[in-house]
């Protein structure tokens, strides 16, 4: 039977970069706060410079299920445990820009947020200034206004350096990245060693993750992180208008019923989805929040491709970052593209290289073999050269993520994705091709190749907007339908411009939590 557990003001799903940031500035700020976390607990001292150990951060088997045109890389992007999908990013966070945030009115297409960029700036700042940022805003001439980076930009070996060349000889600018990866000590964190291995966690601390950031700000303020805590769904009041309480299954697989005044799913993108639409009652029939059937629509990624090159000098590709050591977003502009396609594009340039694995040196030339894949490692492990280009995605209904016949080992339905990249994306990706080609060469690369097209970031399904009809949420992070009900994460997002989402992420946590401090008496 079922076991019922005391209440809690605040119960949230999910201790990854949004749960555990609302954690922190909700038990700051008096909140009695629970945080219901599938995975296992994790320390800094549970991570291990490896690409094996690397793979562990990751979901070791299929838990969704895909049937659309092309795959989202749910596996690759998701993660678990404390931290989440967090520990293994990169801390690459550039800022949304304001034409993001207003696509249709300003350009017909898409969707628009329900505020502008104005009103996420002071969130944008006050974050960065919290956890770190490293970079050089007057060299990042796209940036929109902001407060300077707090420290100042990260190595550039001449991996970065050589590649730079190349994007200069052909006009285009390049920038230090903006990083949350310290580039010298701060409050109480230290430097980086640039070594390389941000794929598998930040032992030390100086990559922005949420065990170094915003979890242990949430555990000196009394909140309580619960690990092992598999939630299924949640339950409605009798009047359908409240969420009344979370049902999970604990380390011992018995079923608690998790009472609560307030509610915050921060469940990564599909998974907000999927509890969502297992949480379907006699009064929400079609899944919790989704009296506009907009539950689950416009799931988004960018597609991205790796470029890579070898050249006759030592490169110290081995150095720096995985997630790089410079920015160029010269195409950004939306209608910029040679190809005529509608959208942004952006390229890191520069990442840090490892042998094998996930994101190795191997893997980009799948057809050597033996000798042949001996002596290409042995020269590129020194000379190889690597950028990647991520383009933006357009927001379509038809791409959503809906409940599958498999179940999991509660019986509840797993998630089924149905994603099929558009052709702007498409045709984005081709000129990103060209362009990253013709960039290895101009900067001598002697033989240039890329890979095929991956996945980065997943966002989409439970979008804000101003229209309850037409989306899920309201510019508070708060379910249209449900009013103690709040989503964190990257499923928010209505636009997916072509940046990296967690530093968004963070900022709307920020601002949703705010709101919900200081509208607390009409929430419970």
């Amino acid at each position: 039977m079922a076991k019922t557990l005391d209440k809690r003001e605040v119960v949230i799903v999910g201790a990854g970069a949004a749960g555990s940031a609302y954690a922190a500035y909700l038990a700051e700020a008096g909140k009695d706060v629970l945080v219901l976390e599938r995975g296992a607990v994790r320390r800094l001292s549970d991570l291990y410079s490896s690409q094996i150990w690397a793979r562990r951060l990751k979901w070791g088997a299929p838990v969704v299920v895909e049937e659309g045109a092309d795959t989202i890389w749910y596996n690759f992007n998701s993660g678990h445990g404390f931290g989440g999908a967090a520990i293994h990013h990169y801390g690459v966070w550039p800022r949304y820009h304001p034409e993001d945030m207003a696509l249709d009115s300003r350009y017909g297409r898409g969707l628009d947020w329900p505020f502008g960029y104005d009103v996420l700036r002071p969130y944008y700042d006050q974050v960065q200034a919290e956890v770190g940022l490293s970079g050089d805003a007057e060299q990042e001439i796209w940036r929109p206004p902001g407060a300077p980076y707090p420290l100042p930009p990260v190595l550039v070996s001449n991996h970065g350096r050589t590649l730079a060349t190349g994007f200069h000889a052909l006009g285009i600018p390049t920038a230090p990245i903006p990083v949350a990866v310290l580039s010298a000590p701060y409050q109480g964190r230290p430097a980086c060693l640039w070594d390389g291995w941000c794929d598998a966690g930040c032992p030390t601390g100086a990559l922005a993750n949420p065990l170094v950031t915003y979890k242990p700000r949430a555990t000196q303020a009394r909140a309580e992180f619960r690990a092992h805590a598999e939630v299924t769904r949640l339950l409605d009041d009798e009047a359908g208008r409240r969420v009344a309480a979370v049902v999970y299954y604990d380390q011992n697989n018995r079923q608690c019923i998790q009472p609560a005044d307030v509610v915050v799913l921060c469940a990564f993108t599909v998974e907000n989805v999927r509890l969502l639409l297992n949480s379907a009652s006699g009064r929400h029939p079609r899944g919790l929040a989704n009296s506009s059937d907009t539950l689950g629509r416009y799931l988004m990624s960018h597609p991205a491709v790796s470029v890579f090159g070898l050249f006759d000098k030592e490169m110290e590709n081995y150095l720096g970052l995985t997630g790089g050591q410079l920015l160029v977003q010269s195409a950004f502009a939306k209608q910029s593209d040679p190809g005529g396609a509608f959208g942004s594009r952006q390229w890191v340039v520069g990442p840090a290289l490892k042998p094998n694995d996930l994101l190795g040196i191997a893997m980009t030339r799948p057809d050597l073999y033996g000798q042949e894949l001996d002596t290409f490692m042995y020269r590129s492990a020194h000379k190889m050269g690597c950028m990647v280009a991520a383009v933006e995605e357009q927001p379509n209904r038809n791409n959503r993520i809906r409940l599958a016949a498999a179940k999991d080992r509660h019986g509840m339905p797993l998630a089924r994705i149905s994603y099929t990249t558009g052709e702007d994306a498409r045709r984005l990706w081709q000129s990103a091709v060209k362009e990253g080609m013709a960039v290895m060469t101009a900067a001598g690369a002697t033989e240039t190749w890329h890979g095929p097209q991956g996945g980065q970031h997943i966002m989409g399904g439970t979008i804000m907007g101003k229209d309850s009809r037409r989306s899920v949420s309201n510019e508070h992070a708060q379910s249209h339908d449900i009013s103690n009900l709040f989503i964190g994460g990257p499923s928010l997002l209505p636009t997916s411009s072509c940046v990296n989402s967690t530093f968004t992420v963070h900022a709307l946590a920020l601002k949703s939590a705010r709101f919900m401090i200081e509208h607390w008496d009409a929430l419970v």
